[in-house]
């Protein structure tokens, strides 16, 4: 597995990292806890170094079964893990104030079995709090020794540089694939500007690159895409002219979709490591075989070009989801 920098920083990772989120939240009931510890040791033996998770994944469950897998190759992995989401009255709701992020803190480093978390993002912007003030609890707690790096989730263009300027960030994840390219426009060229890491979540689309998902597809109450605008019948349908394109490359280079459309996210920046999950074995061997796979410069136009041309239906988030991305 080739090694990528997130940006000017010193966190070298393995160019495709593990989102373990789904194996215990967010799309469906969660997997068995011995299968899960497997497939992240399976994950580590095919050169994987990079496992993501978070707090609220659960909430709580998530960081333990990651804590649990990692904690025999300590020092040769790196994890990062999230602030900021806690549930009140089964809401989800935005809490950074120093106070919650230092209990925050203790509690992962706690569950993920680690003295230091190596990457710590505030997984959603808190408005009721200033990010300079939240910037200045994480530069605290990395002179402590509890956090290596940090990075923000969802973070505006402003935001980030207003966070910059009081500690550099290492990393900012959002999501970015072919079906949502919103970050070409204002935060990669910010991103390059800074020397910050890009870390894409759902860069398969939450599943759609695939190819796997028609109309047809039915998703169960405790699988987030039930409630995802893109994913009602009738934007799967008018999607499908998007699958079909990637399709046609894949066949062209003897490769899967999926492994297609990580082989674009990876070919964007040499500073973006995505982290697609699964709870499947032969999806993650495909998906790690993406990082075998060159787009030459004349592939990568065209595919681009056709990108262009295809309008995608449905938004990513509910409006209730929507509403806390930082713009």
């Amino acid at each position: 597995m080739k090694k990528r920098k997130l940006g000017n920083s010193d966190l070298e990772v393995s160019s495709i990292g593990l989102g373990c989120m789904g194996m215990s939240y967010g799309y469906g009931p969660a997997a068995d806890k011995k299968e899960m510890i497997s497939l992240i040791h399976e994950a580590i033996d095919r050169g994987v170094t990079f496992f993501d998770t978070a707090e609220v994944y659960g909430p709580y469950v998530n960081e333990e079964l990651v804590g649990e897998a990692l904690a025999p190759f300590r020092g040769k992995v790196a994890i990062a893990t999230k602030f900021s989401i806690q549930i009140e009255e089964g809401k989800q709701v935005l809490e950074s104030k120093p106070r919650c992020i230092r209990q925050s803190i203790e509690g992962s480093l706690k569950r993920l079995k680690v003295d230091t978390i190596d990457l710590y993002y505030q997984h959603r912007v808190d408005p009721s709090v200033p990010i300079e003030e939240v910037a200045g609890v994480i530069q605290d707690l990395i002179k402590e020794g509890k956090i290596k790096h940090w990075g923000l989730s969802e973070a505006g263009v402003e935001t980030i540089r207003r966070a910059h300027s009081v500690h550099p960030l290492t990393a900012i994840q959002s999501e970015y694939s072919m079906m949502w390219r919103s970050p070409e426009e204002e935060l990669l060229p910010a991103l390059e500007q800074l020397g910050i890491g890009f870390v894409p979540f759902s860069p398969l689309g939450k599943g759609f690159l695939t190819g796997t998902i028609n109309k047809d597809a039915s998703f169960g109450g405790s699988d987030f895409r039930s409630i995802v605008p893109r994913f009602k019948p009738e934007n799967i349908e008018s999607n499908q002219v998007l699958v079909e394109l990637v399709k046609k490359v894949a066949v062209g280079k003897d490769a899967t979709p999926a492994q297609i459309a990580l082989a674009w996210v990876l070919a964007q920046k040499p500073w973006i490591v995505p982290i697609p999950g699964t709870r499947k074995l032969n999806r993650l061997e495909e998906n790690i075989g993406a990082a075998d796979i060159e787009l030459s410069t004349e592939e990568l136009n065209d595919l681009n070009d056709a990108l262009s041309k295809i309008e995608v239906w449905g938004d990513r988030y509910p409006a209730e989801y929507a509403k806390r991305v930082d713009e």
